[in-house]
């Protein structure tokens, strides 16, 4: 019995010793090694990566097709069966026959094709790796804004759990009236109302924080079971920002650093490289050629004397009439060797092979037309990106303008309403305001801190924005 009791305890020690190791593991996550870690790890990143790395390959290969081009072609049968011999079948003698040869070529020009595929592969490659830099910059902004909700939804958390605190006193100050017959039922029911409204708001506030979070982990790619807090920055860092911008100044610095507008150049150049190949189809190919090949076949064989077999009459001496006949000879054959055929057969070849097109069904002509078009059609995605740029940037700073107002009027909508709740609660405490009138002001009061805390963070915001567009590193 003892012993179950020890194991128990044991397990139960273990339990809170993993528990307090847990809670003693849990990361602590600056903006800084946010932005790092979804650098390092993110998958959107990472795919925009491969694609990078899949335009070297083509560049590569681009270059390597300058080189010439080398084919073996060995091969070897064995052949046997029948034969046709003046109309009748006849058993032909098995053949072995093995062959080989190797060519090469070597593309002297083609229009100027292969030289601008190198240039256009190059350019390709410089637009992938403009649209890389683009995923990591808008990724880099969406865990700034991410991290500066974080920063919001921890303050309303903060200020949902001193609302609780309020109400709840104003709760037992109720409580302690009604019991002594000074406050009515529906003053204590008001009081117990405004003390659940509270807890909901905490409710909803911590669930927008624990939203937000979760956003940032799926950013640096992180297991949500990861347990991590966020630091929070200087205040005093936080409200020493930029407000002030000249849009026009944004938008000139904005279309030279802007990955956007880096992403649609890249492109149009790739376009008007296009055109040169399609130009190239017009024109003649001259490759040159060469090659040797050989072969060996079990049948061939070569004379190596002969051997009189019989005779036969081809004619008689008039004056005599004797016979005269002549020998017959038959060739006496030895096979070819292996080494000797192959030596005796070697054969090779060089030469010159000129294309000309004059007519392709008009392909080329086609091709031509689209590389224009799309070229045309690359111009206006770069014109209508400075377009968005534009109007972007220009709404951005509106915007930050429109937040630093806002944020003013919410700093004094809150002082006022914060003196209001001092002096109804003192009121309150001495039974001179009712609970309704009570939870009214502790609801403005409430309301103006949430406002104000909101308002402060989008100023941020709006500012860390127009830092984005001006191409400067988001820091806090």
């Amino acid at each position: 019995m003892n012993l179950k009791i020890s194991t128990k305890l044991l397990m139960m020690l273990a339990m809170i010793a993993g528990g307090a190791y847990t809670a003693g593991a849990q990361q602590v996550i600056s903006l800084q090694k946010a932005v790092e870690l979804t650098l390092q790890k993110n998958l959107t990143i990472k795919q925009a990566q491969y694609t990078e790395a899949l335009a070297i390959e083509d560049v590569n290969q681009s270059k390597y097709n300058l080189l010439p081009n080398l084919i073996a072609t060995p091969s070897g049968g064995y052949y046997f069966g029948k034969s046709q011999v003046t109309g009748a079948f006849a058993y032909a003698t098995s053949t072995l026959n093995i062959n080989g040869n190797a060519q090469a070529q070597v593309t002297l020009y083609q229009g100027g094709q292969l030289r601008n595929q190198i240039i256009q592969n190059k350019l390709i490659l410089d637009v992938d790796k403009s649209s890389t830099a683009k995923v990591k910059n808008d990724l880099v902004l969406n865990v700034v804004t991410d991290y500066l909700q974080i920063l919001t939804n921890q303050d309303l958390v903060t200020a949902a759990q001193q609302q609780i605190d309020i109400a709840k006193i104003a709760l037992d100050r109720t409580q302690k009236n009604f019991d002594a017959g000074n406050q009515s039922q529906a003053d204590l029911s008001q009081s117990k109302a405004g003390v659940s409204t509270a807890e909901l708001n905490l409710t909803n506030a911590q669930n927008q924080l624990d939203l937000t979070i979760l956003v940032l982990k799926q950013y640096m790619e992180m297991d949500p079971a990861t347990s991590i807090t966020v630091e929070r920055p200087d205040i005093s860092k936080l409200n020493d920002i930029k407000t002030a911008f000249d849009a026009q100044d944004v938008i000139k610095t904005a279309f030279s650093v802007s990955p956007d507008i880096k992403l649609a150049e890249a492109q149009q150049k790739t376009y008007e490289q296009a055109i040169k190949i399609a130009q190239g189809n017009y024109y003649p190919s001259l490759v040159l050629f060469g090659g040797v090949g050989t072969g060996y076949s079990n049948q061939a064989k070569t004379v190596t004397g002969e051997t009189v077999v019989g005779s036969s009459q081809i004619g008689t001496v008039d004056a005599t009439g004797q016979t005269v006949s002549s020998p017959i000879l038959q060739p006496t054959l030895t096979p070819i060797s292996f080494t000797n055929q192959l030596n005796n057969n070697f054969n090779k070849s060089i030469g010159l092979s000129l294309q000309i097109p004059i007519f392709n069904r008009f392909t080329a002509r086609t091709s031509l037309r689209k590389a224009k078009l799309n070229l045309e059609n690359a111009q206006v995605t770069t014109d209508l990106a400075k377009v968005t740029l534009s109007k972007t940037i220009t709404q951005a700073v509106l915007d930050l303008n429109a937040a630093v107002k806002r944020f003013a009027s919410t700093q004094q909508t809150y002082q006022a309403n914060k003196d209001a709740f001092n002096f109804t609660q003192q009121r309150f405490n001495v039974g001179l305001v009712n609970s309704l009138d009570y939870n009214t002001s502790l609801t403005n009061y409430n309301k103006a801190q949430t406002d104000m805390i909101e308002a402060q963070y989008e100023v941020i915001f709006r500012s860390k924005v127009i830092d984005y567009y001006l191409g400067n590193q988001i820091s806090l």
